[in-house]
């Protein structure tokens, strides 16, 4: 499983980085792309907050919870035996990888970075490829956590030993 969590971090980490070269040399700050009307363009911002630009002007705090954040999907992929979880958490760190990158190494100043958004949601906010690693990342997580389904792909038994599944089946 540990494969599998390694190649959807890696890839989500490389094209998250590569569509942000490409929207620096391509788009021009403030100008708006459109793509499907209103609802979809690109716009280049670089954004010193968080999600839909929260905490803005504190990007060593965002910094910093990046790293914890990145440290505790580390430590949970060292438990990980299901292909579900390997592929939620590889998508996460892929996410905060990417973006932790950006606050890092990007302008203004090493760990005061501001992240490169470029994809503009109807002006409701502007995102990249790492925000929609992390939002795709968090619901499988969410989804394996009301499916009770553990780290290691199993389902915990009720007292009498069986699973909702097998409940269900009889019914």
């Amino acid at each position: 499983m540990l494969r599998w969590y390694v190649i959807a971090a890696v890839v989500t980490l490389v094209l998250d980085q590569a569509t942000k070269v490409w929207a620096l040399g391509a788009l021009t700050d403030g100008r708006v792309v459109p793509l499907v009307g209103d609802v979809l363009s690109l716009r280049l911002i670089r954004n010193s907050g968080a999600a839909f630009s929260i905490g803005d002007d504190m990007t060593w705090v965002m910094t910093l919870v990046a790293v914890g954040v990145t440290l505790a999907i580390l430590w949970a992929a060292l438990r990980v035996g299901s292909g579900r979880w390997a592929l939620s958490l590889g998508l996460l760190l892929g996410g905060s990888l990417g973006n932790l990158y950006d606050r890092f190494f990007r302008d203004p100043a090493p760990l005061h970075g501001h992240v490169v958004d470029f994809i503009d949601y109807g002006g409701l906010f502007v995102g990249n490829i790492a925000d929609i690693a992390i939002v795709g990342g968090a619901a499988v997580l969410v989804w394996l956590t009301f499916a009770n389904i553990g780290l290691d792909g199993s389902r915990p038994q009720h007292a009498a030993g069986r699973h909702d599944d097998e409940e269900q089946a009889d019914e």
